[in-house]
């Protein structure tokens, strides 16, 4: 039986060297999609240019769009990390603020791959099922943490709010950023954002105000 390696060695040794990892991988893949367009590259496309089978993609990746979130599940144990590792002392929208923007901090060199993944994410179409629910994962994590800090249960309305309310800011930053011309750092506009959130929901969510909540 013929093996994936072995039906794509020769033209590995000759052309480029094989992918042997998910971020060498990703990074193909997204400079395909900047050439033929996310739509028009296939899973073939992008095993065929990385010198592997079908089924090796398939050990890196689940699927196309899968590709396209990198390590999103692992990231947003870090987003929670980031949360639960705040001081009791700092309120809760200030620890969102300052856990979203770190969060969200990237290398300078991972910068371009970054800003190439989100736009992907949010102006792809047929990736917008796979948005809602990924971000319905990362609003849970703040609404968890505001349900905690707060002794209300998370179903109620002032932590399903913050959740809603803190994805909607960061999304629009993240719009802000792409479209943004003059080269604003993404830390910076998140930053700003959030403040704006935490002045609004700031007395909201302050123990005293929230105690009497839903």
């Amino acid at each position: 039986m013929t093996t994936d390696s072995g039906r794509r060695g020769g033209a590995a040794a000759m052309g480029r060297p094989r992918v042997t990892s998910r971020a060498a991988l990703e990074r193909l893949a997204f400079a395909l999609f900047a050439r033929q367009g996310f739509d028009a590259t296939t899973v073939d496309d992008i095993a065929a240019a990385a010198g592997i089978g079908r089924r090796t993609f398939f050990r890196y990746f689940a699927s196309k769009n899968d590709l396209v979130w990198g390590d999103f599940e692992d990231h947003l144990q870090m987003l929670r990390r980031l949360l639960d590792e705040t001081g009791r002392d700092v309120p809760p929208m200030e620890a969102i603020r300052r856990a979203v923007v770190e969060f969200n901090r990237f290398d300078p060199d991972d910068v371009p791959w970054h800003r190439q993944r989100m736009r992907l994410i949010l102006e792809v179409p047929t990736l917008h099922a796979d948005a809602t629910l990924r971000y319905a994962s990362w609003r849970e994590i703040i609404t968890g943490f505001v349900a905690a800090r707060t002794g209300l249960p998370a179903a109620s309305t002032v932590p399903r709010l913050a959740g809603n309310v803190v994805l909607a800011a960061a999304v629009s930053a993240y719009e802000q950023w792409l479209s943004a011309e003059d080269g604003a750092a993404l830390s910076d506009l998140l930053d700003e954002t959030l403040r704006q959130v935490t002045a609004g929901l700031g007395a909201v969510l302050d123990p005293a105000g929230a105690a009497s909540g839903p």
